[in-house]
């Protein structure tokens, strides 16, 4: 039973989630502010079965972060809620409407994650490549165990720099409020297992989707060893991109994760917010394990 659940447990959780948010939203007209309560219980329901089903205890160890974490969740959430409230005045101010509404609700909804999820993906990648944009990104390679809530764990900068690399270009496009609302929502759930201490057994599925089977290995704390998997949703892009890499033989431990140049990064929520505009100091990237191989870049 156990090993069935840990089969199903990722395509459940996502499709559940987003089929009820995009059926109350979309085909009921339902106010999107019950989508904060459906995150809530999604991140309640996260914590539940990274307790029962773990891929390592000890990422289920405090260390003394929860706070800082539901703090950068409270702040991120807080500024998409504000967004999203912002899409009505945005679509009365873009003069056209190319965005392909006679379509239904769902098939609007996959077009939007899918495209999201390129221009997020190309954003990422950058912040891998540009020192600016790395400073930013830095908050979120700095945790040292992997849970849902690393997902959510953001500098408020970068995320709005994904968001407009992701999301702005669809509401030029004329993407409508339901539609962007849900996508909001679902890329809040896709993080949360992107990130999940859950031991996934996915299969084929895990071949297609960036869920954290494969999405640990980008919070490798050897140098450039982390440059992989840089995908939200689809898998897709890293092999176009070069930069897909798995080694399922390979258990990822807490001594694996963080920013290895700098173990003395703040862990502080203030500390965080202010690391990317401060000379921090950086030392040597530590080698790889024995067992972990280079990935290609």
């Amino acid at each position: 039973m156990k090993r069935w659940w840990l089969w199903v447990y990722a395509p459940v959780f996502l499709l559940g989630f987003v089929s009820v948010a995009a059926w109350w939203v979309g085909y009921r007209q339902g106010s999107a502010l019950w989508l904060l309560l459906g995150l809530v219980l999604a991140i309640a329901m996260s914590f539940v079965m990274e307790q029962l089903w773990p891929y390592d205890e000890a990422f289920n160890q405090g260390q003394d972060d929860a706070g800082r974490d539901g703090v950068h969740v409270l702040v991120n959430e807080t500024l998409n809620l504000l967004a999203i409230g912002v899409i009505p005045l945005l679509a009365a101010w873009v003069p056209w409407q190319l965005w392909p509404q006679q379509w239904g609700v769902g098939w609007q909804l996959l077009l939007a994650i899918v495209a999201a999820d390129l221009g997020i993906t190309l954003v990422h990648y950058a912040s891998h490549r540009w020192s600016w944009l790395w400073r930013l990104h830095a908050v979120h390679h700095s945790v040292t165990r992997m849970y849902g809530l690393n997902g959510l764990m953001k500098h408020p900068l970068h995320q709005t720099l994904e968001a407009m690399g992701g999301v702005l270009p669809l509401l030029l496009l004329g993407m409508p409020y339901p539609v962007a609302a849900v996508l909001a929502f679902a890329i809040a759930i896709q993080l949360l297992l992107q990130h999940s201490n859950v031991d996934m057994r996915l299969g084929w599925l895990g071949k297609l989707m960036a869920w954290a089977p494969r999405h640990r290995f980008h919070h490798m704390r050897y140098g450039q060893a982390g440059d992989v998997n840089f995908g939200l949703f689809l898998t897709v892009w890293d092999h176009l991109l070069g930069t897909a890499f798995d080694a399922p033989s390979y258990r990822m431990r807490v001594q694996d994760l963080g920013i290895g140049s700098q173990p003395d990064y703040p862990v502080d929520y203030v500390g965080q917010l202010l690391a990317p505009f401060c000379d921090l100091p950086h030392g040597e990237a530590p080698p790889l394990p024995p067992g972990l191989r280079q990935p290609s870049t």
